[in-house]
């Protein structure tokens, strides 16, 4: 028996970070292949039974564990992502909630023929859409502006919203009454949002107050988090049943706002939980559906999904913007952003067993079709995003931006002739003197670690489509490259060559863990500066017919080292160790010379 169990808690594990893996190298959802890999280990081939694995301890689990998640999110929430769009959030969160509740509860009764009371209490748990689905699809999309801003926060606060509304509903159901129901559902409404903040911004200000006062060691600030977050969630659900999802919610965008004290342990550690909880939540939830209930031939269940896809989203996108600054095309894409994650799963598992067993027909439909859901919106919505963005120019198909690690001086210079020249540039620092030099010459800067998950969320990527890793630290230069891969390609992260080379004279690190070198296999950070400190300069020089590239090196000689060019179509080319480009006559050359040279000219 123990082996058995011992069986079924490793398939899990196992099978949730293979579909990661498998949805990261294959560029598809991940989720996708989770619910697959479920479905397959569970109903189809019986190596996992999450009831008789878990018990009656599998919904606390669950709920737990869609705690942390939503508290992930939450940490990833900026107020000040909301300048300009904050109007749009908020109508997303209340009119947008309200239009699908109605609008999918009344498609589900006429089209799925679902009794009322549990046709409206599916509309409630198909609000949501959630961090597990957005936060992926953004960073493939890469969206410019606000609007990606607007997407994630919709997710992320919209779980909460939709977790608190389903019970509400399912109490109203039980109690059976409308004029008793509805005052149960207000008062329900105003425990929850009472406790939920309170407790949450309580939870939040603890964690502040020990970290501000030392009174807890580094190896211990993650696990206290952990602690507090699931007392919150406790304590919040004990006073209003499911306000604990809003409480720990408000305690991570408490805790992302606050300028008190850093968070960044406690951030990626959280990113590293919520891919393993994901990975396990659906995997586990997957296993439990009924296969012969799952209507995969039935017309009308995919009728179904296809309506919130086409006419419920649009309409509530409509009703949510109308009067706002949002051009038609970012309208568009909110219209084509909807998929849903798993806070729907596992609540609707939860509530259509307890109205099964309270005498209510059609519940055994619920689980499956919200499944179904899942899989229909994040398959749509996660294959065809890309392209949909692209078409409607809310991400640019070809950046030709520059992300910068580091800040120094001649990171400077380069970064300000292609800020000039009209290509986005970010620059990224640990020392806050470089950071403010940037600012001061009207450059995007960030005081950060390029090494941050958290980083990916802070900053904004419009337009920018490579890396250029120019730390003195080759170590970190190669992480950063790596960090970046997933993001710019292999293709677009560069870094410095190191100063480190093996026996053999070539460079110790393989190619696998490290960017393309730039400029020169010899130009290492050490070889850069002595460079500038001897007085060279970075110099825009633009090619003609009469002083073309070969002009160029008999001016400037073997010690120009050129850096990059800028073609006449405004691409931007990257010199690197292994190709060097020859400019044309109507291209821009940006190269490091001599003084002397330049006197000379």
């Amino acid at each position: 028996m123990s082996e058995h169990l011992l069986v079924g808690l490793a398939s899990i594990i196992v099978l949730g970070i293979i579909a990661q893996w498998l949805g990261w190298r294959l560029r598809l959802p991940s989720i996708l292949l989770l619910l697959v890999f479920g479905i397959i280990a569970g109903p189809i081939s019986g190596v996992l039974h999450p009831d008789e694995l878990f018990g009656d301890l599998l919904f606390p689990l669950v709920s737990v564990s869609v705690a942390i998640v939503l508290f992930e999110g939450g940490l990833n929430l900026r107020i000040s992502e909301l300048k300009g769009a904050g109007r749009v959030v908020r109508n997303l969160t209340t009119v947008g909630v309200f239009v699908t509740w109605v609008l999918t509860s009344i498609i589900a009764h006429a089209v799925v023929g679902i009794q009322w009371g549990p046709a409206i209490l599916l509309g409630a748990i198909l609000v949501v859409s959630g961090p597990t689905v957005i936060i992926p699809l953004l960073r493939q999309v890469r969206p410019i502006g606000s609007v990606g801003s607007i997407v994630k926060w919709e997710g992320i606060v919209n779980d909460p919203i939709g977790a608190i509304l389903a019970v509400l509903v399912f109490e109203v159901i039980l109690v059976g009454g409308f004029g008793e129901g509805t005052s149960l559902a207000l008062a329900g409404v105003f425990k929850a949002v009472i406790f939920g903040g309170a407790l949450g911004l309580l939870g939040a200000a603890a964690m502040v107050l020990l970290l501000k006062r030392y009174l807890i060691p580094d190896f211990l600030q993650n696990p206290v988090s952990l602690m507090v977050v699931v007392m919150v969630y406790a304590a919040s659900n004990a006073l209003q049943p499911e306000s604990g999802l809003l409480a720990v919610t408000v305690m991570g965008i408490a805790l992302a706002n606050q300028k008190f004290v850093s968070i960044k342990q406690i951030t990626e550690f959280k990113e590293n939980l919520r891919v393993l909880l994901i990975s396990s939540l659906f995997i586990i939830l997957a296993a439990r559906l009924p296969v012969e209930q799952f209507a995969f031939s039935n017309i009308e269940n995919w009728v179904f999904v296809g309506l919130l896809i086409v006419v419920v989203r649009p309409i509530m996108v409509f009703a949510s913007t109308f009067r706002s600054n949002l051009k038609w095309n970012e309208r568009a894409f909110l219209f084509w952003m909807a998929p849903r994650g798993i806070v729907a799963a596992a609540v609707s598992s939860v509530f259509a067993i307890r109205l099964t067993e309270s005498g209510y027909a059609h519940c055994e439909i619920l689980v499956p079709l919200v499944f179904q859901v899942i899989i229909g919106t994040v398959a749509i919505y996660g294959l065809t995003a890309p392209y949909v963005a692209r078409w409607l120019k809310v991400a640019r198909p070809n950046p030709q931006g520059v992300l910068f690690a580091g800040a120094h001086s001649w990171a400077r210079e380069i970064a300000e002739i292609l800020h000039n020249e009209k290509f986005p540039v970010v620059l990224i620092d640990t020392n806050w003197q470089n950071v403010t030099a940037a600012r001061s010459s009207g450059l995007s800067a960030y005081y950060a670690n390029v090494l941050s998950e958290d980083l990916l969320y802070d900053i904004r990527l419009d337009g920018i489509g490579r890396l250029l890793a120019l730390t003195p630290n080759d170590e970190v230069n190669s992480l950063a490259a790596l960090h970046f891969v997933d993001i710019f390609g292999r293709s677009g992260v560069y870094q410095l060559a190191p100063v480190t080379k093996s026996i053999n004279g070539k460079h110790a690190m393989p190619m696998h863990l490290r960017g393309r070198y730039l400029f020169s296999s010899e130009a290492t950070f050490d070889y850069v500066v002595n460079r500038f400190r001897a007085g060279a300069i970075v110099k825009k020089t633009p090619l003609t017919d009469e002083f073309d590239f070969e002009a160029f090196k008999r001016m400037y000689g073997g010690s120009a080292v050129p850096l990059m060019t800028i073609t006449e179509s405004r691409t931007l080319r990257i010199y690197t160790a292994e190709s060097k480009p020859a400019p044309e006559p109507g291209e821009t050359l940006i190269s490091i010379i001599d003084p002397v040279d330049e006197s000379s000219e």
